[in-house]
């Protein structure tokens, strides 16, 4: 696994940029008319196409073999799909003294996203941490949220505005649910192709969420949604969400230690537990919520650069982090008989 080294004066993450300059582009220059209509069509089909993807990506066989470290696995979704949004319920009290109705719908929202899958090993292998679990543990919680992500939606949002139905559940199987499952199913005959083509399609990845952006965004402006909306509202956002990831941290960190979990697996729990994936959440919100997605996906996608630049600090404390004691003595066992030789011979073993 390749490390990802992050710069130490934290830059705003470029593809943050993009997003900020598609809702500009969406703001001045919205889609309207015949040309909303072609938006909203390839929208749609560049969401089928990205869960298409996420399924032909998916390898069965290593989430099979991933389910040997269950506890793990139990402690990441049960932080994803019941901390979380327990504590978006709890945040209501704060409705409409530090947000707006609209805006908590989203934050809501943001709480019942999965986990991401790429930053998570990123951040777990610059800290040293177990890499395989938060692959694992990123994959299951992307597989869970098709299906819980929606379900949570329908039950803790269907008087926020969110506006769900039997229609919206429909949607979601139909646009997310049965491509990632033609992706599983032709995984065996399409997937050596994305291997071999990982950057391009990355970038086709990016480019998809960009055109869903800029779709919500454009129906958000002609719908005049974001007049409501003011700078201090957003400033009291920012406030509760730094809270929450706070707490998140806190609880994946303290609380799997609590558990028993050694330090490799508590590092894997806390970056894949504690965050949320914007590349999930993005299209699904335009499935759920239609003209009012534009707000409901500004919380994910605030959250989503405060996690990223949180989470790298830790990352590099972490990565300078003295080995525990428990560690040391899961050493591999093929060095220890060459250890003893060097001590007999009056060397001493070998310093770590």
């Amino acid at each position: 696994m390749k490390r990802l080294t992050w710069p130490s004066w934290m830059p705003i993450d470029p593809y943050i940029l993009a997003l900020i300059a598609t809702v500009g582009v969406a703001a001045l220059l919205p889609a309207r008319g015949g040309a909303a209509d072609v938006a909203s069509g390839a929208s749609t089909a560049a969401v089928a196409f990205l869960f298409f993807l996420y399924g032909a990506r998916l390898s069965t066989r290593e989430a099979l073999d991933g389910l040997r470290h269950w506890r793990l696995h139990v402690a990441v979704l049960a932080c994803t799909f019941v901390l979380f949004p327990l504590l978006g319920l709890a945040a209501r009290g704060l409705v409409p003294v530090l947000m707006p109705q609209n805006l908590y719908a989203g934050l809501l929202f943001l709480t019942l996203v999965p986990s991401t899958i790429q930053s998570s090993i990123a951040f777990t292998s610059i800290a040293r941490g177990n890499v395989p679990a938060a692959i694992c543990a990123g994959s299951f919680s992307s597989l869970a949220g098709i299906v819980l992500t929606p379900l949570l939606a329908a039950a803790l949002l269907g008087g926020t505005g969110g506006g769900f139905s039997a229609d919206s559940l429909v949607k979601i199987v139909l646009q997310l649910l049965v491509p990632f499952m033609a992706g599983q199913l032709l995984r065996r005959w399409v997937g050596g192709f994305l291997t071999r083509h990982k950057k391009v399609l990355g970038y086709v990845d990016r480019g998809a969420i960009l055109l869903v952006v800029y779709t919500a965004f454009s129906e958000g402006m002609v719908q005049g949604v974001w007049h409501q909306v003011s700078a201090v509202r957003l400033a009291g956002l920012l406030v509760v969400e730094a809270v929450l990831l706070a707490v998140m941290l806190a609880v994946t960190w303290y609380g799997a230690k609590a558990l028993g979990f050694d330090r490799a697996d508590r590092i894997a729990i806390q970056f894949a537990g504690s965050k949320k994936s914007l590349a999930s959440g993005l299209p699904m919100a335009t499935v759920l919520f239609g003209a009012h997605a534009s707000l409901a996906v500004l919380p994910l996608m605030l959250f989503h650069q405060m996690q990223l630049m949180v989470c790298a600090v830790i990352a590099k404390r972490r990565s300078h982090d003295p080995e525990e004691p428990q560690e040391a003595a899961l050493s591999p066992a093929p060095e220890a008989p060459a250890a003893r030789t060097r001590t007999a011979a009056g060397t001493g073993p070998r310093s770590r």
